[in-house]
């Protein structure tokens, strides 16, 4: 079988955030510390950062990764992604592994990447998405916080930007966040962007909802440690605060 590649998606012109790729946590780049931590997993046969922007692709480059440019016009990073496959390495067998770790999933590790991966190898299906525990009730609530729902066999039932399952009726429920670190079956990423978009999708902006209500399995794993996703500029003092504190940084980044 061969090895997964990674894909890192990742655009100037995010609309809650314009220009995050770039800002500097701990002095690299928001996205170079993606790729860097992507790097620990040591068993990919490729990492490359698909964008649409000179800036990223420049800053890529000099920092000695591969990039990849793709089409203006993507409006979900998963057609990024199928496109810089596509171009890049067209020979890429159906059965490959794609690893989508979205550009600001910023404690993204190597235990989380080798999660998805095992969990798709082992359950089959085309697509395998990461939840990361919520510790905190404000972010429970928080509708920029995409969370997720699955069956005690790993299915996912369903996302939401509500918080679900409720806290009305019990203080304590299970409250996870859905990741950016997916992994997709090159032949069902491909297949994916062809699927018309679908209602739920687009109204709760989730494009994993397509592949629910297209009918196709869509697995869970969760893990209990913390992730962030940097949206905002509080998320990014939150994530280099973090990013401090986390032994993972000091492998790929001299700290005082």
């Amino acid at each position: 079988m061969s090895k997964p590649i990674c894909i890192i998606p990742a655009r100037m012109g995010s609309s809650r955030f314009p220009g995050k790729p770039l800002k500097p946590l701990l002095g690299l780049a928001l996205v170079l510390h993606i790729f860097e931590r992507c790097r620990l997993y040591g068993n990919f046969s490729h990492i490359a950062i698909a964008t649409c922007d000179d800036e990223i692709y420049d800053a890529v480059i000099a920092h000695g990764g591969e990039a990849i440019m793709t089409a203006q016009s993507h409006e979900r990073c998963t057609d990024r992604v199928q496109e810089a496959v596509g171009v890049r390495y067209p020979n890429t067998s159906d059965d490959t592994v794609v690893v989508m770790v979205q550009g600001d999933e910023v404690l993204v590790s190597p235990t989380m990447i080798d999660d998805v991966v095992t969990a798709q190898h082992r359950s089959g299906a085309p697509v395998v998405n990461l939840g990361s525990k919520l510790y905190r009730p404000e972010d429970h609530d928080d509708p920029n916080t995409v969370k997720i729902v699955a069956a005690p066999d790993g299915r996912v039932l369903y996302f939401s930007r509500a918080a679900i399952p409720s806290r009305t009726r019990l203080a304590t429920v299970p409250m996870y966040q859905q990741t950016g670190i997916m992994a997709f079956t090159w032949g069902f990423l491909k297949q994916f962007s062809a699927l018309d978009p679908t209602p739920l999708e687009a109204i709760e902006s989730v494009d994993m909802l397509r592949v629910l209500e297209h009918g196709h399995a869509l697995h869970a794993v969760f893990s209990e440690n913390e992730t962030i996703g940097v949206d905002t500029e509080q998320d990014l003092k939150r994530g280099e605060d973090l990013l401090k504190n986390d032994p993972l940084t000091r492998q790929y980044l001299a700290l005082p």
